[in-house]
């Protein structure tokens, strides 16, 4: 016989039948042998004779699924048998049970897939089957009145598991009225027999002062001792009192060694200080990989600031080179957690397709989330979304909304997006007071970019002298604090725009800071300053060098400029290669001239090999665009075949659009071809 059995058989109750208690010998001797339906029968025997350790017993068959199908509610029926007959170990599992209330269990040999198999097969009928086979149900509610019934019995019959959640129970509330000074005799019942649950639990009495005045000392104590024991809490708190020197001096190399203790059991808030310290090297040696490990741990265990952190370790590349896949992947489940900031950095990664597919649907759906949190920005963003319609059905209204909770959380560009709607009736109503309300209060922020749009919107049309001055001030200080489309603006009312006096050297000036810190309009503006011979400032060489950076700069009008320059050799030397690249440049950003000019060098094989197809594509696009040259050209083409295939209905079309433009060889190609005018 095992020392198993004969400590069992030592607890059955006084005046047990030598028959009886054969039975649950025989039966615990077929339950070490893994003959659990053996073991089962000779139980019920013992049960039967009043035995309540096979009641029990047979409660625990039921519970860990050995010989019958595993359910907690005939666990339950079988406990309560016994600890009505007073089994400590059946009461203290009730109070379990109904602390936390048991769902139907669901799996392979589980009641829920059973009886949702059998009623499949068998529809209505099943029912009756169902309620034969499990009498007590398949699941167990939560009662905390029970719970408290079954946890004070085996915490009175000495159980020191129970005497220690029993106190958890007064000290919460839980089925009886809250009492700290009962909980604290609890507490004290289970650490006097050495309980680690109840040792840990009278440091947080002393710790947080529930009932008792607050005593970090007498706290880090009780810790202590749980901790000593493997209470994987008591571990954790006890480390942070050492991290922090709280009750006792610091000392982060036992708070290291504390958290990695605990962390072995896989504790989410463990592994994530320990990683913590593992990434700064203190109190233990650097490791990254184990750091990253063990952040890992924390994070698949859904510990949120375990999954923050390892976002922000991928995206730092705290190890190596950024992981923006891993990152975004990271900060998305922070963001199902409801982190706002994590929210908005998922919005941006959708948006901008950094580590994740690109998705405006994504963007916007992460960005509203965000916003609906409170995060400034994300509303702007969101705001912008639902003005384009990008990812959501274009809504100005809830732009509106969005744009104006973006104002208020600081946002001034949110203001200034308010100010530009009502200015121009985007969506809204036409209303210039509300306009000026909102570009007015952006400006105060002190913004550049707001005291610029508001500028702009007083000198439009035709400004008064006060509002030309106000223009000028606030233009003035943007500009003087580096903003280059504040100086752009300015130069142009020293050019006279918007009725401003002409002060063409004041302008040059002002254009010229723009440009020189890549404004490519001023760039552009400067060049055709310095070409104008009517501006006194006439500078060939400066005006060719400002064309050039603003061609590089994408401007078009530039693009379009740069290549005359180089065809005619007017202050480059003549190079039509670079004609046709720069025309091109422009043609593809929708120039018309510049599409109907490279057509035709193209056709003429002109600064590059002849390719009349290439010829045709650009004059039909500068054609599309009204240009009558152009559609006259194309309608050569079609009537020839030259470059495209012959098509005399579709030159037919294009003759007549440039006839529309009272063109003569349109006019003339039309009666040549015996078609009319009309």
């Amino acid at each position: 016989m095992t020392v198993l059995t004969r400590t069992l058989l030592d607890r059955l109750k006084p005046g047990s039948s030598r028959s009886e208690a054969t039975q649950f010998e025989r039966g615990l001797e077929a339950y070490e042998n893994r003959q659990y339906l053996e073991a089962l029968r000779f139980w019920r025997l013992a049960s039967r004779a009043g035995n309540p350790e096979a009641d029990y017993r047979i409660g625990l068959l039921y519970a860990r699924n050995e010989g019958v199908i595993g359910n907690i509610p005939d666990a339950v029926a079988w406990y309560e048998r016994a600890a009505l007959n007073g089994h400590t170990e059946a009461q203290f599992q009730l109070g379990l049970i109904y602390f936390h209330g048991v769902k139907a269990s669901v799996g392979p040999n589980k009641p829920e897939m059973w009886r949702q198999s059998t009623a499949a097969r068998l529809g209505d009928k099943a029912t009756n089957l169902h309620d034969l086979v499990f009498p007590n149900g398949i699941g167990v509610a939560r009662d905390l009145d029970a719970a408290f019934l079954w946890m004070s019995v085996a915490a009175e019959a000495g159980k020191a598991d129970a005497q220690a959640i029993l106190g958890d129970m007064y000290a919460n509330g839980h089925g009886c009225t809250k009492d700290h000074a009962v909980a604290l005799r609890w507490y004290e019942a289970a650490a006097e027999q050495k309980a680690a649950a109840g040792e840990f639990a009278l440091g947080d009495v002393h710790y947080q002062g529930r009932g008792v005045p607050v005593d970090f000392a007498q706290a880090a104590i009780w810790y202590h001792k749980a901790a000593e024991q493997g209470h994987v809490r008591a571990q954790v708190a006890l480390a942070f009192m050492c991290l922090k020197g709280t009750g006792l001096p610091a000392n982060v190399e036992e708070a290291a060694r504390l958290f990695q203790s605990a962390a072995a059991h896989d504790d989410a808030i463990a592994l994530y200080n320990i990683a913590l310290l593992r990434l700064s090297g203190k109190g233990v040696a650097k490791d990254l990989d184990k750091a990253e490990t063990a952040l890992r741990k924390a994070a698949r265990k859904d510990y949120l600031p375990a999954i923050q952190a390892l976002a922000e370790f991928y995206a730092l590349g705290t190890a190596a080179e950024p992981d923006l896949r891993e990152a975004a992947y990271w900060y998305e489940k922070a963001a199902e957690r409801g982190d706002v900031q994590a929210q908005f950095f998922t919005g941006r990664f959708y948006a901008t397709g950094t580590g994740v597919p690109p998705s405006v649907r994504q963007a916007a759906k992460w960005f509203e989330r965000a916003a609906e949190s409170g995060h400034a920005t994300a509303a702007h963003n969101i705001a912008v979304f639902y003005l384009n319609g990008n990812g959501v059905t274009r809504d100005v209204a809830t732009a509106i909304k969005w744009f104006e909770r973006a104002s208020e959380g600081g946002i001034s560009a949110a203001g200034v997006q308010l100010g530009r709607l009502y200015s121009a009736g985007n969506g809204v109503p036409r209303d210039q007071v509300r306009a000026a309300e909102w570009l007015s209060k952006a400006a105060n922020g002190g913004d550049a970019d707001a005291k610029t749009a508001y500028a702009v919107f007083l000198i439009q049309e035709e400004p008064s002298e006060a509002r030309l001055a106000q223009a000028r001030t606030l233009l003035t200080d943007a500009a003087e604090a580096g903003h280059s489309a504040a100086a752009f603006q300015l130069g142009g009312l020293h050019m006279g725009r918007s009725g401003g006096t002409v002060d063409l050297p004041a302008a040059a000036q002002w254009i010229k800071r723009a440009a020189s810190a890549g404004h490519v309009e001023a760039q552009h503006t400067l060049a055709l300053l310095y070409s104008d011979p009517k501006s006194g400032l006439k500078d060939p060489q400066a005006a060719a060098g400002w064309i050039v950076k603003a061609a590089d700069g994408g401007n078009a009008a530039a693009q379009f400029k740069l290549a005359v320059m180089y065809c005619t050799g007017q202050g480059v030397e003549q190079n039509l290669a670079q004609g046709v690249t720069w025309y091109e440049a422009a043609a593809r950003q929708g120039h018309a001239t510049a599409q109907y000019n490279l057509a035709v060098m193209l056709g003429r094989g002109q600064g590059r090999e002849a390719d009349p197809a290439k010829a045709a594509e650009w004059f039909a696009a500068a054609a599309e665009q009204g240009m009558v040259e152009a559609q006259l050209a194309i309608g050569d083409a079609l009537r020839a075949g030259n470059g495209v295939a012959q098509d005399r209905d579709q030159a037919l079309r294009w003759y007549r659009k440039a006839a529309q433009q009272n063109n003569e060889g349109a006019l003339r190609r039309l009666q040549a071809m015996g078609e009319s005018v009309g």
